[in-house]
Protein backbone atom coordinates (compact mmCIF):
# COMPACT_ATOMS: atom_id res chain seq x y z
CA UNK A 1 0.00 0.00 0.00
CA UNK A 2 1.08 3.58 -0.70
CA UNK A 3 0.18 5.92 2.17
CA UNK A 4 0.78 9.07 0.11
CA UNK A 5 -1.65 7.91 -2.57
CA UNK A 6 -4.21 6.87 0.04
CA UNK A 7 -4.00 10.40 1.44
CA UNK A 8 -4.46 11.83 -2.05
CA UNK A 9 -7.37 9.43 -2.64
CA UNK A 10 -9.12 10.71 0.48
CA UNK A 11 -8.72 14.30 -0.70
CA UNK A 12 -10.16 13.46 -4.13
CA UNK A 13 -13.18 11.76 -2.58
CA UNK A 14 -13.72 14.76 -0.32
CA UNK A 15 -13.55 17.08 -3.36
CA UNK A 16 -16.12 14.97 -5.20
CA UNK A 17 -18.46 14.95 -2.23
CA UNK A 18 -18.08 18.71 -1.77
CA UNK A 19 -19.00 19.33 -5.42
CA UNK A 20 -22.27 17.39 -5.21
CA UNK A 21 -23.29 18.90 -1.89
CA UNK A 22 -22.71 22.30 -3.44
CA UNK A 23 -24.99 21.33 -6.35
CA UNK A 24 -27.80 20.39 -3.94
CA UNK A 25 -27.50 16.63 -4.46
CA UNK A 26 -28.61 14.27 -1.71
CA UNK A 27 -25.98 11.72 -0.70
CA UNK A 28 -27.58 8.30 -0.22
CA UNK A 29 -26.63 4.79 0.85
CA UNK A 30 -28.43 1.82 -0.69
CA UNK A 31 -28.11 -1.94 -0.07
CA UNK A 32 -25.20 -3.69 -1.78
CA UNK A 33 -26.74 -7.17 -1.42
CA UNK A 34 -29.86 -7.75 -3.52
CA UNK A 35 -32.18 -10.66 -4.42
CA UNK A 36 -32.04 -9.80 -8.14
CA UNK A 37 -29.91 -7.58 -10.33
CA UNK A 38 -30.45 -5.64 -13.51
CA UNK A 39 -29.29 -8.09 -16.21
CA UNK A 40 -26.36 -6.84 -18.29
CA UNK A 41 -24.93 -9.50 -20.55
CA UNK A 42 -21.37 -8.12 -20.50
CA UNK A 43 -21.14 -8.42 -16.69
CA UNK A 44 -20.91 -11.37 -14.30
CA UNK A 45 -22.13 -10.80 -10.72
CA UNK A 46 -20.76 -12.22 -7.49
CA UNK A 47 -23.16 -14.08 -5.21
CA UNK A 48 -23.75 -13.80 -1.46
CA UNK A 49 -25.61 -16.91 -0.31
CA UNK A 50 -28.71 -16.90 -2.54
CA UNK A 51 -28.53 -13.16 -3.26
CA UNK A 52 -26.14 -11.02 -5.33
CA UNK A 53 -23.59 -8.32 -4.58
CA UNK A 54 -24.38 -5.25 -6.63
CA UNK A 55 -22.56 -4.61 -9.89
CA UNK A 56 -23.84 -1.04 -9.59
CA UNK A 57 -26.16 0.85 -7.21
CA UNK A 58 -28.27 1.91 -10.21
CA UNK A 59 -31.46 0.00 -9.56
CA UNK A 60 -31.92 1.23 -5.99
CA UNK A 61 -30.90 4.79 -6.84
CA UNK A 62 -33.40 4.96 -9.70
CA UNK A 63 -36.10 3.70 -7.36
CA UNK A 64 -35.27 6.68 -5.13
CA UNK A 65 -35.70 8.94 -8.16
CA UNK A 66 -39.13 7.39 -8.65
CA UNK A 67 -39.92 8.10 -4.98
CA UNK A 68 -39.33 11.80 -5.59
CA UNK A 69 -35.66 12.50 -4.82
CA UNK A 70 -34.73 14.93 -7.63
CA UNK A 71 -30.91 14.66 -7.40
CA UNK A 72 -28.83 12.03 -5.65
CA UNK A 73 -25.30 10.66 -5.58
CA UNK A 74 -23.48 7.78 -3.94
CA UNK A 75 -19.88 6.64 -3.51
CA UNK A 76 -19.95 2.91 -2.82
CA UNK A 77 -18.43 -0.52 -3.33
CA UNK A 78 -19.42 -2.59 -6.36
CA UNK A 79 -18.53 -6.15 -7.30
CA UNK A 80 -17.99 -7.96 -10.60
CA UNK A 81 -16.62 -11.44 -11.18
CA UNK A 82 -13.67 -12.18 -13.47
CA UNK A 83 -12.43 -8.59 -13.45
CA UNK A 84 -8.77 -8.37 -12.53
CA UNK A 85 -6.06 -6.47 -14.32
CA UNK A 86 -4.03 -3.29 -14.43
CA UNK A 87 -7.24 -1.22 -14.40
CA UNK A 88 -9.70 -3.72 -12.92
CA UNK A 89 -10.57 -5.11 -9.49
CA UNK A 90 -13.42 -7.49 -8.58
CA UNK A 91 -14.28 -5.11 -5.70
CA UNK A 92 -14.03 -1.45 -6.63
CA UNK A 93 -15.36 1.99 -5.71
CA UNK A 94 -17.98 3.64 -7.89
CA UNK A 95 -19.39 7.14 -7.93
CA UNK A 96 -22.90 7.30 -9.36
CA UNK A 97 -25.30 10.21 -9.66
CA UNK A 98 -28.80 10.59 -11.05
CA UNK A 99 -31.13 13.50 -11.68
CA UNK A 100 -34.68 14.00 -12.87
CA UNK A 101 -35.57 16.08 -15.93
CA UNK A 102 -32.16 15.89 -17.63
CA UNK A 103 -30.44 14.08 -20.49
CA UNK A 104 -26.98 12.90 -21.45
CA UNK A 105 -26.00 16.37 -22.66
CA UNK A 106 -26.67 17.72 -19.18
CA UNK A 107 -24.55 14.90 -17.74
CA UNK A 108 -21.61 15.65 -20.02
CA UNK A 109 -21.66 19.29 -18.89
CA UNK A 110 -21.97 18.26 -15.25
CA UNK A 111 -19.16 15.70 -15.55
CA UNK A 112 -16.92 18.39 -17.02
CA UNK A 113 -17.74 20.75 -14.15
CA UNK A 114 -17.13 18.03 -11.54
CA UNK A 115 -13.76 16.93 -12.85
CA UNK A 116 -12.56 20.47 -13.42
CA UNK A 117 -13.48 21.32 -9.83
CA UNK A 118 -11.59 18.25 -8.57
CA UNK A 119 -8.60 19.07 -10.79
CA UNK A 120 -8.56 22.61 -9.43
CA UNK A 121 -8.38 21.36 -5.85
CA UNK A 122 -5.63 18.89 -6.78
CA UNK A 123 -3.60 21.65 -8.42
CA UNK A 124 -3.96 23.79 -5.32
CA UNK A 125 -2.69 20.99 -3.08
CA UNK A 126 0.20 19.94 -5.36
CA UNK A 127 1.73 16.49 -5.75
CA UNK A 128 -0.73 15.28 -8.40
CA UNK A 129 -0.16 14.54 -12.10
CA UNK A 130 0.16 17.97 -13.77
CA UNK A 131 -0.51 16.61 -17.28
CA UNK A 132 -3.82 15.04 -16.28
CA UNK A 133 -4.85 18.17 -14.40
CA UNK A 134 -4.00 20.28 -17.47
CA UNK A 135 -6.12 18.00 -19.68
CA UNK A 136 -9.08 18.24 -17.32
CA UNK A 137 -8.80 22.02 -17.08
CA UNK A 138 -9.10 22.51 -20.86
CA UNK A 139 -12.13 24.60 -21.77
CA UNK A 140 -13.40 22.50 -24.68
CA UNK A 141 -13.72 18.73 -24.25
CA UNK A 142 -14.11 16.57 -27.31
CA UNK A 143 -17.39 14.89 -28.27
CA UNK A 144 -17.06 12.07 -30.78
CA UNK A 145 -19.75 9.63 -31.90
CA UNK A 146 -19.02 5.92 -31.90
CA UNK A 147 -19.46 5.85 -35.69
CA UNK A 148 -16.94 8.69 -36.10
CA UNK A 149 -14.43 7.08 -33.73
CA UNK A 150 -14.53 3.76 -35.57
CA UNK A 151 -14.20 5.56 -38.92
CA UNK A 152 -11.09 7.37 -37.67
CA UNK A 153 -9.33 4.67 -35.69
CA UNK A 154 -10.72 1.18 -36.41
CA UNK A 155 -10.14 -1.21 -39.32
CA UNK A 156 -13.92 -1.54 -39.86
CA UNK A 157 -17.09 0.46 -39.25
CA UNK A 158 -18.87 0.11 -35.92
CA UNK A 159 -21.87 -1.58 -37.55
CA UNK A 160 -19.65 -4.23 -39.12
CA UNK A 161 -17.82 -4.85 -35.83
CA UNK A 162 -21.16 -5.28 -34.10
CA UNK A 163 -22.44 -7.66 -36.80
CA UNK A 164 -19.26 -9.75 -36.53
CA UNK A 165 -19.49 -9.85 -32.70
CA UNK A 166 -16.09 -8.18 -32.30
CA UNK A 167 -17.15 -4.66 -31.30
CA UNK A 168 -15.55 -4.77 -27.84
CA UNK A 169 -12.29 -6.22 -29.15
CA UNK A 170 -11.99 -3.59 -31.88
CA UNK A 171 -12.92 -0.82 -29.45
CA UNK A 172 -10.32 -1.88 -26.89
CA UNK A 173 -7.52 -2.60 -29.36
CA UNK A 174 -7.91 0.19 -31.90
CA UNK A 175 -10.20 2.96 -30.65
CA UNK A 176 -9.74 3.40 -26.89
CA UNK A 177 -5.95 3.97 -27.01
CA UNK A 178 -6.57 7.02 -29.24
CA UNK A 179 -9.15 8.73 -27.04
CA UNK A 180 -8.59 11.50 -24.51
CA UNK A 181 -4.90 12.01 -25.26
CA UNK A 182 -4.95 15.76 -26.00
CA UNK A 183 -8.20 16.60 -24.20
CA UNK A 184 -10.92 14.56 -22.46
CA UNK A 185 -13.19 12.79 -24.93
CA UNK A 186 -16.87 11.91 -24.64
CA UNK A 187 -17.56 8.92 -26.90
CA UNK A 188 -21.27 9.30 -27.70
CA UNK A 189 -24.26 7.69 -29.40
CA UNK A 190 -23.76 3.95 -29.02
CA UNK A 191 -25.60 1.38 -31.16
CA UNK A 192 -28.96 0.42 -29.65
CA UNK A 193 -27.71 -3.09 -28.91
CA UNK A 194 -25.08 -1.61 -26.55
CA UNK A 195 -27.38 0.52 -24.43
CA UNK A 196 -29.93 -1.68 -22.72
CA UNK A 197 -30.74 1.00 -20.11
CA UNK A 198 -30.50 4.07 -22.34
CA UNK A 199 -33.09 6.06 -24.26
CA UNK A 200 -33.12 5.88 -28.07
CA UNK A 201 -31.96 9.11 -29.70
CA UNK A 202 -34.92 11.09 -31.02
CA UNK A 203 -33.42 11.85 -34.45
CA UNK A 204 -31.63 8.52 -34.98
CA UNK A 205 -33.36 5.29 -33.96
CA UNK A 206 -30.16 3.30 -34.58
CA UNK A 207 -28.37 4.71 -31.54
CA UNK A 208 -29.02 5.45 -27.87
CA UNK A 209 -28.16 8.55 -25.84
CA UNK A 210 -25.18 7.00 -24.12
CA UNK A 211 -21.61 8.22 -23.68
CA UNK A 212 -18.36 7.08 -22.12
CA UNK A 213 -15.68 9.50 -20.97
CA UNK A 214 -12.07 8.77 -21.90
CA UNK A 215 -8.93 10.31 -20.47
CA UNK A 216 -5.48 9.22 -21.67
CA UNK A 217 -7.03 6.16 -23.31
CA UNK A 218 -8.73 5.08 -20.08
CA UNK A 219 -12.52 4.70 -19.89
CA UNK A 220 -13.52 6.65 -16.82
CA UNK A 221 -17.32 7.02 -16.85
CA UNK A 222 -20.46 5.68 -18.50
CA UNK A 223 -23.62 7.80 -18.64
CA UNK A 224 -26.91 8.04 -20.49
CA UNK A 225 -30.37 9.46 -20.80
CA UNK A 226 -32.39 6.91 -18.87
CA UNK A 227 -34.88 4.63 -20.57
CA UNK A 228 -38.03 5.13 -18.49
CA UNK A 229 -40.51 3.10 -20.57
CA UNK A 230 -41.03 0.14 -18.23
CA UNK A 231 -42.43 -2.16 -20.92
CA UNK A 232 -39.54 -1.50 -23.28
CA UNK A 233 -37.08 -1.88 -20.39
CA UNK A 234 -38.58 -5.27 -19.48
CA UNK A 235 -38.23 -6.39 -23.10
CA UNK A 236 -34.58 -5.38 -23.12
CA UNK A 237 -34.03 -7.11 -19.77
CA UNK A 238 -35.38 -10.36 -21.19
CA UNK A 239 -33.00 -10.05 -24.10
CA UNK A 240 -29.99 -9.35 -21.86
CA UNK A 241 -30.92 -12.17 -19.47
CA UNK A 242 -31.22 -14.61 -22.37
CA UNK A 243 -27.73 -13.72 -23.63
CA UNK A 244 -26.35 -14.05 -20.09
CA UNK A 245 -27.97 -17.47 -19.58
CA UNK A 246 -26.35 -18.61 -22.80
CA UNK A 247 -23.01 -17.71 -21.20
CA UNK A 248 -23.89 -19.57 -18.00
CA UNK A 249 -24.54 -16.37 -16.00
CA UNK A 250 -27.63 -15.56 -13.92
CA UNK A 251 -28.82 -12.26 -12.46
CA UNK A 252 -31.72 -13.85 -10.57
CA UNK A 253 -35.42 -13.26 -11.25
CA UNK A 254 -36.62 -10.18 -13.11
CA UNK A 255 -36.31 -7.06 -10.89
CA UNK A 256 -40.07 -6.48 -10.68
CA UNK A 257 -39.96 -3.79 -8.00
CA UNK A 258 -37.49 -1.81 -10.09
CA UNK A 259 -39.68 -2.06 -13.20
CA UNK A 260 -42.77 -1.01 -11.24
CA UNK A 261 -41.00 2.07 -9.89
CA UNK A 262 -39.44 2.91 -13.26
CA UNK A 263 -42.92 3.58 -14.66
CA UNK A 264 -43.22 6.52 -12.25
CA UNK A 265 -40.23 8.39 -13.75
CA UNK A 266 -40.76 10.80 -16.62
CA UNK A 267 -37.28 11.81 -17.79
CA UNK A 268 -33.97 11.26 -16.02
CA UNK A 269 -30.27 10.75 -16.60
CA UNK A 270 -27.53 8.96 -14.70
CA UNK A 271 -23.84 8.16 -14.78
CA UNK A 272 -21.28 5.85 -13.17
CA UNK A 273 -17.68 6.99 -12.70
CA UNK A 274 -14.86 4.73 -11.53
CA UNK A 275 -13.29 6.37 -8.50
CA UNK A 276 -10.27 4.06 -8.40
CA UNK A 277 -9.45 4.92 -12.01
CA UNK A 278 -9.90 8.63 -11.37
CA UNK A 279 -7.48 8.45 -8.45
CA UNK A 280 -5.09 6.39 -10.56
CA UNK A 281 -5.05 9.03 -13.31
CA UNK A 282 -4.80 12.04 -11.01
CA UNK A 283 -1.96 10.60 -8.96
CA UNK A 284 -0.01 9.24 -11.92
CA UNK A 285 -0.23 5.65 -10.71
CA UNK A 286 0.64 2.98 -13.26
CA UNK A 287 -1.88 0.44 -11.94
CA UNK A 288 -5.09 0.41 -9.95
CA UNK A 289 -3.31 -1.62 -7.26
CA UNK A 290 -1.36 1.49 -6.26
CA UNK A 291 -4.43 3.49 -5.22
CA UNK A 292 -6.32 1.02 -2.99
CA UNK A 293 -5.51 0.01 0.54
CA UNK A 294 -5.48 -3.72 -0.20
CA UNK A 295 -5.72 -5.88 -3.30
CA UNK A 296 -7.36 -9.34 -3.28
CA UNK A 297 -3.95 -10.98 -3.35
CA UNK A 298 -2.83 -9.29 -0.11
CA UNK A 299 -5.83 -10.29 2.00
Amino acid sequence: MNIQRLTQRAAIIQAVRSFFIGQDYLEVETPIRLPALIPEAHLEPLTSHSWFLQCSPEQCMKRLLAAGVPRLFQICKCFRARERGRRHLPEFTMLEWYRLAGDYNDLMEETTALLQAVAGQCRAKGGYDDRVIALLEQERWQRLTVAEAFERHAPMPAAQALAQACFDEVLVEHVEPCLGLERPCFLCDYPVALGSLARVKADNAQVVERFELYLQGVELANGFSELTDAQEQERRFRQEASIARGQGVSFGPAPRNFLADLAMIDTACGIALGMDRLVMLLTGAATIDEVVSFTPETL
